[in-house]
């Protein structure tokens, strides 16, 4: 629908190394005993990651955000919600990469944490990164009661209903047919999960109205599975250097995708039906929702 800005470009990019700067500041310092233990966690963080889900919480702010007096503790309040949602997601990307999971090398094109360091401590450091993200969300300087809504949304989206909950369902589902309902409902909670949060955190943060986070609820759906399309459509059009990570392990490993059920022309057919889902989901919202708009149209754009 082309409703993003002539400078979205430029919006991500300085929200990429506006979290980065964030993401320094929060974690503990390499030199903090444990020291081993920080270093993984920073590794695991920084210094790469398109920073979707970060982006995500700030372009929902901007969509939500009330003027007034208390929109500088906002701001605050949405870096601590875009970092925390980071931070769970790179624990789970430590996990997801360990040798009794998918067993992978490569991450962001660098070692994964295990290899770099050892296994006990990318177990650790993952360990850590998840209690940290939700003390990020209580140091939040808005009203309580948001606090509340943001803990308990990101906590059921990252456990045994949502992002951990469709990890199992993918571990049980090796080398087993899958319908296509039932491949939605694993990715709606092991990717889109933590996607949708990441939109309704920034909604919640901002003060968004009820109206308006109906809206995000129904953007957030569709964006979020749209997401695992295209990393379904990238396994099998990518190539390792390209994505960063080992490509072609879904199929190698028997693993049920969009793409072995609907196919490549299928599954693009589907992803643009989702792009023009959540689109629509935004008109209500007006101009305000511009950089949301952008990121739809860049997750889709990621399939070429």
């Amino acid at each position: 629908m082309g409703r993003e800005p002539i400078d979205f470009s430029v919006w991500l990019r300085e929200r990429v190394e506006h979290i980065e700067d964030v993401l320094d500041r929060l974690l503990p310092p390499p030199e903090t005993i444990p020291e081993g233990l920080h270093q993984a966690m920073r590794y695991a963080v920084l210094g790469g990651g398109k920073r979707v889900r970060a982006a995500l919480v700030y372009a929902a702010g901007e969509a939500s955000l009330q003027t007034g007096s208390e929109a500088s503790a906002q701001r605050i309040a949405l870096d601590h919600a875009a970092a925390a949602v980071e931070l769970i997601h790179a624990y789970s990307l430590i996990h997801d990469d360990l040798p009794c999971m998918d067993d992978d090398d490569l991450r962001r094109g660098r070692p994964t944490v295990h290899v770099k360091f050892n296994e006990a401590t990318a177990m650790l450091a993952g360990d850590a990164l998840q209690p940290l993200a939700f003390e990020l969300l209580g140091l939040m300087p808005i009203a309580p009661a948001l606090t509340v809504q943001a803990t308990l949304l990101l906590a059921r989206s990252a456990g045994s209903l949502g992002m951990v909950g469709g990890q199992a369902i993918d571990c049980d589902s090796v080398g087993h047919a899958l319908t296509g309902d039932q491949l939605q409902q694993m990715h709606r909670m092991k990717t889109g999960a933590l996607l949708e949060a990441s939109v309704l955190l920034g909604g919640i943060v901002a003060g968004a109205s009820s109206a308006t986070r109906a809206g995000l609820e129904s953007y957030a759906g569709a964006i979020g599975l749209a997401f695992q399309v295209v990393d379904d459509i990238l396994d099998v059009t990518s190539d390792t250097a390209t994505l960063g990570k080992t490509a072609g392990k879904d199929a190698a490993e028997n693993k049920p995708t969009y793409v072995s059920i609907m196919g490549l022309d299928g599954s693009h057919d589907l992803l643009h039906s989702l792009r023009d889902q959540a689109q629509a989901a935004l008109l209500p919202l007006g101009p305000s929702a511009a950089h949301l708009a952008g990121i739809a149209n860049y997750i889709v754009g990621r399939d070429r």
